[in-house]
């Protein structure tokens, strides 16, 4: 019987909607780089909170996270609305982010003492839930549009590459917005350092973009392969899901050692080029290499792919990783020398880039391979994981990081002004751990996860065959 060819390869479209689709991840991703990136500096310095409070507030958030992002994925795989199974919670899920982002960024009501803590603490875990809302519906949308693993690495890359535009397009344009809008200057230097004005400016901007682009990306996109869950998913369903998908856990595992090394670098490199380089404007050169790494990193999977296999490849992005953070650290020294630090980055970057893209299509792999060992497919449940590792990820760099600043008795209005403690504190959260947990990351999937080779061969074969079978029972 001759293999049937996928929707996308008959319409002279699928490209475009490819593109289309692709273009949802810059919003999400501007709201997630603003969020990640340089909410630590807006509490820190601009409203002047306790480091010791997040310490606690970020792993209580996370035990909520635990709760609510697979209840998401369940509701989603619910599939409540008639036409569309995922388009309405994409677009529900940004316009509620790109509210709460606006809000957490703005202390609008004046707050001081305990009530600005506890409207921290709300809004905190409001941005975590609405981005949940949007981010499981619309990654949950790559097995869907194809079983084929050749064209699921691409849409992969491709929605991979807008979201790391999003995420640069923060990176880059924050540190360059400071010039314009901050109005407060370094008591050391005299140079310009963020304020509340800059955040302000930052969060309407990725609200406003975060709509935009949803929209761009609904408008687009044609919804296919969808299916309903065959039963019921209560919490416990959910737990049971989670817990007998072994390679689900070492993925989660792994992924999370290796996003909280390149967390590290974005969350820490504020304070880095604030404190330790007195000099917040560098931060705009530096990601500006760090954009581009990610963009031809994009091209090491499809050239690697030619001559090796997608382990191989994966390995090849985690090793160009930490051959990138050891160039790095080699920079700590010479400071004076960004040349060496800059092109380290880029280097970092390229692996990264490729890296993200892998564990992407892993996910996708990890659903059939749920899908053949449980019996039942859950695409959101399984994809609700990648933004909890994501966050999980998140919350260790962010214990790492107030742990440092508390411990060094950082304060936000020195600047680099700053003790050598905290100078050296901040220095090896930026050079040095990214390496260390990009290397737990490197062992742990070459020796735990399985799915690779016949071993993924034939959990593909076995998803086709079940396909194929289902269309001509809905034939018939």
């Amino acid at each position: 019987m001759s293999k049937k060819p996928s929707i996308e390869k008959q319409s002279k479209f699928w490209f475009l909607r490819y593109l289309g689709y692709g273009s949802g991840a810059i919003g999400l991703d501007l709201s997630y780089g603003l969020f990640y990136s340089y909410l630590n500096k807006y509490l820190t310095d601009i409203l002047k909170l306790d480091p010791r409070f997040l310490l606690i507030l970020t792993p209580i958030a996370r035990i909520w996270d635990g709760i609510n992002d697979p209840m998401m994925g369940s509701i989603v795989d619910r599939r409540p609305f008639k036409r569309n199974k995922y388009k309405p919670w994409i677009m529900i899920g940004s316009v509620s982010n790109a509210v709460i982002v606006t809000l957490l960024f703005n202390n609008i009501f004046g707050l001081h003492g305990v009530p600005i803590y506890v409207y921290i603490a709300f809004m905190y875990v409001l941005w975590g839930m609405t981005n949940t809302l949007a981010d499981i519906p619309y990654w949950s949308m790559v097995p869907s549009f194809t079983s084929d693993p050749g064209q699921r690495s691409i849409i992969a890359t491709i929605a991979r590459t807008f979201s790391g535009l999003g995420q640069e397009i923060i990176q880059i344009g924050a540190p360059l917005l400071v010039g314009f809008v901050s109005q407060v200057p370094d008591p050391d230097t005299g140079k310009k350092v963020f304020d509340a004005r800059t955040f302000t400016v930052l969060s309407i901007a990725t609200a406003i973009g975060l709509i935009l682009f949803s929209t761009l990306c609904v408008t687009t996109v044609k919804e296919r392969h969808t299916t309903k869950p065959t039963e019921k998913f209560t919490f416990k369903k959910i737990l049971s899901t989670a817990k007998n998908n072994d390679q689900l856990l070492i993925f989660m595992l792994f992924a999370m050692l290796s996003n909280a090394g390149f967390y590290m670098i974005s969350g820490v490199g504020t304070y880095y080029f604030d404190v330790v380089a007195g000099d917040t404007g560098r931060q705009s050169s530096f990601n500006t290499m760090g954009a581009v790494g990610s963009v031809v990193g994009l091209a090491v999977i499809p050239i690697m792919m030619r001559f090796t296999s997608r382990r191989r490849t994966y390995q090849f992005s985690l090793i160009l990783a930490m051959a990138g953070y050891a160039g790095m650290f080699l920079s700590m020294n010479a400071l004076a020398s960004y040349t060496v630090l800059n092109i380290s980055y880029l280097l970092a970057q390229i692996g990264t880039a490729s890296m993200f893209v892998s564990q992407t299509v892993f996910l996708a792999d990890i659903v059939d391979y749920g899908e053949v060992k449980m019996g039942y497919r859950a695409e959101s449940i399984t994809f609700s994981m990648k933004g909890f590792l994501k966050k999980m990820a998140y919350t260790l760099q962010t214990i790492i990081l107030y742990a440092g600043l508390a411990f060094t008795h950082y304060d936000g209005d020195l600047h680099s002004a700053n003790s050598a403690a905290s100078k050296n504190a901040i220095s090896v959260m930026m050079l040095i751990l990214p390496f260390v947990l990009m290397l737990a990351s490197f062992l742990v999937y070459t020796f735990m996860f399985k799915l690779h080779g016949k071993r993924m061969e034939d959990i593909t074969e076995q998803i086709s065959l079940k396909r194929a079978q289902e269309d001509r029972a809905a034939e018939d």
